[in-house]
């Protein structure tokens, strides 16, 4: 009887040295969660669960990323905010709300900037897209990669935009930022903010004359159904990015670290893929359902970006230094 009593406490004590075993613990798995404003099934939120995919993959399943979409944690902002304390751990948001945190991000969003989407990754690849990232350090954010957020053109119920003098005194909505504003306002139309949400039945009632966005929002809030005329004037190309909490990021091995980091870059490809195609397939339907898409002359392109210029003018020195670098990026 003594000998099972001793096999069974010596069972016991290899059992708890095993569990207090450091490289035993470490292989327990880690659950950490990123929010997401999209729905499910749009192309950035697939990108997301690739993402997750990707590290559950390379660690082997120790370290699993759960998804969020819908704004269940929160929209952009409180998001962003949550992840500054850690209460969240990871995030995709647009950098517009994040300019909020890290105003040098400006230098990534002014208008007519980028000669094309080309130029754009050329930027966010290359050092200047890398600085970017590494600047979020200092607001407790790790900066881990980009994605698409599309190319935004103005839309209206009215007529065809084919100059810039067209736009003047049109009733335009913006979202609720600084930056938008001044853009509607230098190209001589009203500017009207209001909730994303009201744009359709304003534009159907004539509250506003139109708006501005990517075509794949254009499609997918139907308001196309309301205003037919868009016109490709592609005046704001801004990047969207996944980032992560300072704080959560320092509990992980620098192994880990560089593999989240990985996952993330490598995610932005398929993100991208989906994008186009989401927003080819975009353009297609509405066209069917009537739209009128116009292409912008050279000659009334500038006109555009010449209205705009005192947004430029009035920069720091910094930010103009940054602009100028990035307009060299060839």
């Amino acid at each position: 009887m003594k000998k099972f009593v001793i096999f069974g406490v010596a069972i016991a004590i290899v059992a708890l040295v095993f569990s207090c075993s450091p490289a035993l613990a470490a292989q327990k798995q880690i659950v950490m969660r990123l929010a997401e404003t999209h729905a499910p099934d749009y192309p950035t939120t697939k990108a997301d669960y690739e993402f997750a995919r990707l590290v559950e993959e390379r660690t082997g399943g120790r370290i699993k990323i759960e998804v969020y979409p819908s704004a269940q944690l929160g929209e952009e902002k409180a998001a962003i905010e949550a992840v500054q304390f850690g209460a969240i751990d990871f995030n995709r948001t647009s950098i517009s709300p994040l300019s909020a945190f890290a105003p040098n991000l400006i230098a990534l969003q002014m208008p007519y900037l980028y000669r094309d989407d080309e130029h754009m990754w050329k930027v966010l690849n290359g050092p200047i897209g890398e600085n970017f990232l590494k600047s979020l350090d200092a607001f407790n954010l790790i900066g881990l990669g980009w994605y698409d957020g599309g190319t935004r053109h103005f839309y209206n119920s009215k007529k065809e935009i084919k100059s810039v003098s067209d736009l003047k005194g049109m009733k335009i909505r913006v979202q609720e930022s600084k930056l938008m504003t001044d853009l509607v306002s230098f190209l001589g139309a009203v500017p009207t903010p209001m909730p994303f949400g009201e744009v359709y039945s304003a534009l159907q009632t004539g509250v506003i004359d139109g708006a501005e966005n990517n075509i794949p929002s254009y499609y997918s809030t139907s308001h196309y159904e309301v205003a037919k005329y868009i016109t490709l004037d592609g005046h704001s190309r801004i990047p969207e990015i996944i980032i992560a909490s300072k704080s959560s990021w320092n509990k992980l091995s620098k192994e880990d670290q560089e593999i989240i980091r990985q996952a993330a870059k490598d995610s932005t490809q398929y993100q991208i893929k989906l994008w186009k195609e989401f927003e080819k397939t975009a353009q297609e339907k509405t066209k069917k359902a009537g739209s009128i898409y116009t292409v912008l002359t050279p000659e009334a392109l500038a006109g555009f970006q010449k209205a705009v210029q005192p947004m430029y003018d009035k920069l720091s020195p910094e930010v103009k230094e940054v602009i100028s670098q990035i307009k060299n990026v060839k």
